[in-house]
């Protein structure tokens, strides 16, 4: 568990950026190796990881296209420079459910009269609803083949999945100092809606790639462990996630084989989720119809759970992240909210300080229908430009810059 004083000596470390006039940008790199580290970032390295997992269409849980992707992740996990890659193995076999139907988005607008003579419905989930107030539209997950106009596309996802074994990878860079403490950093691999899941959540997944590409290069080294996570069947519940806390959780901290300064599961001292990386073009108008531009007050949304049994743990480490991004971000802010909901964070929540990492609050926003391209054939590379691919970079450079600091990372000369 993070302490409070621990978290504000954190907090003055990222709060030091460079006087201006004192001293140069160049001399600002060599005197700080996070800047150092975040320069690596770059754009085209993350949309090419990003291209690379669209080549598997959705990549839909108990389908080869989920299973070749998997495979294609280890691959790159490799290259990059891991090299003590492992898998979570585990079997997902429900019980039948209903037929699900999907909500239609509708462009109907809410008759709830204002004093200033608007309509507004209110815009949000939980109890009593959300604070933020605004048009909506309904979501839902395309199940039809047909609603997917690009033949190519289709073809990805024509495989229905079946029940059975499932497996996901993960590797880990090893603390010099520290080897059993450990911060996760993880996304989901797998998607669904007929389409290519580009944001939801190859965003995710290229950015723990990237990460991972530049924690583990050669002249890197780290005080604490850092595991790069890529969850399987999170569409399904959460099931990946839910499966590595259940294997995982009792083995932490504890020496294998004793006396050899292994510890194949570190003490767990943060776990950091990206889900959704790329869209944040505002609300919906009054016509239902979302912006195809991204917004120019766009930014990064740092959630941790409020109703969580770690919550104001989890809430300074989000503050944290939000310092790095202050300090670090080139194009877009970042912000915290109290409402993590519905991503691989969620099992991890009680048990340590956990947040997530994406474009729009997850209950108010995306769950009003912020996002166009949510499960639905829309989530294909050709929806999204430069600037929704930036913001996903920029979220790139938040999680790297706080981790780069928390675990005590450093550049050999």
């Amino acid at each position: 568990m993070f302490s409070t004083s621990r978290i504000v000596m954190l907090s003055a470390l990222l709060s030091t950026s460079v006087a201006a006039g004192r001293i140069s940008s160049a001399q600002a790199v060599d005197d700080d190796p996070v800047r150092a580290l975040v320069n690596r970032l770059q754009l085209e390295s993350y949309k090419g990881s990003i291209k690379g997992l669209s080549q598997f269409g959705d990549r839909r849980q108990g389908t080869a296209r989920n299973r070749n992707a998997v495979d294609w992740i280890e691959q790159q996990l490799r290259a990059v420079g891991c090299e003590n890659i492992e898998r979570i193995s585990y079997t997902y076999d429900p019980e039948p459910r209903p037929a699900r139907v999907s909500s239609p988005r509708t462009t109907e607008s809410p008759n709830l009269p204002t004093a200033t003579g608007g309509a507004v419905g209110r815009n949000g989930s939980g109890p009593g609803g959300s604070s933020i107030f605004g048009y909506r539209v309904g979501t839902g997950v395309n199940r039809d083949l047909e609603a997917q106009a690009d033949e190519r596309i289709r073809a990805l996802n024509t495989e229905e999945p079946v029940n059975g074994p499932r497996q996901e990878v993960y590797c880990t860079k090893v603390g010099t100092t520290h080897p059993d403490e450990m911060y996760i950093i993880g996304a989901h691999m797998d998607g669904h809606g007929v389409n290519e899941a580009v944001n939801d959540d190859a965003s995710g997944t290229a950015l723990v790639i990237e990460l991972a590409r530049i924690l583990n290069a050669a002249d890197v080294q780290t005080d604490r462990s850092i595991r790069f996570a890529l969850w399987n069947n999170e569409e399904t519940g959460l099931n990946g996630s839910s499966a590595y806390v259940e294997q995982r959780q009792p083995l932490q901290g504890i020496e294998s084989p004793p006396g050899s300064g292994l510890y194949p599961e570190p003490r767990w001292l943060g776990m950091i989720q990206h889900d959704m990386m790329l869209w944040d073009h505002g609300a919906p108008r009054a016509d239902g119809t979302v912006s195809r531009d991204q917004r120019p007050e766009a930014d990064i949304n740092i959630e941790f759970q409020s109703a969580s049994e770690l919550a104001e743990d989890s809430m300074r480490l989000a503050f944290v992240f939000k310092a790095a991004a202050d300090d670090y971000n080139t194009d877009y802010p970042a912000t915290v909210g109290p409402h993590m909901t519905n991503t691989d964070s969620t099992p991890f929540m009680n048990i340590v300080p956990s947040i997530s990492l994406r474009e729009n609050e997850r209950g108010a926003h995306t769950g009003g229908g912020w996002n166009p391209s949510w499960h639905t054939p829309l989530d294909v590379w050709t929806t999204f430009s430069d600037k929704d691919f930036r913001l996903g970079l920029n979220a790139a450079q938040t999680t790297l810059s706080a981790i780069a600091k928390l675990a005590g990372a450093t550049l050999e000369k």
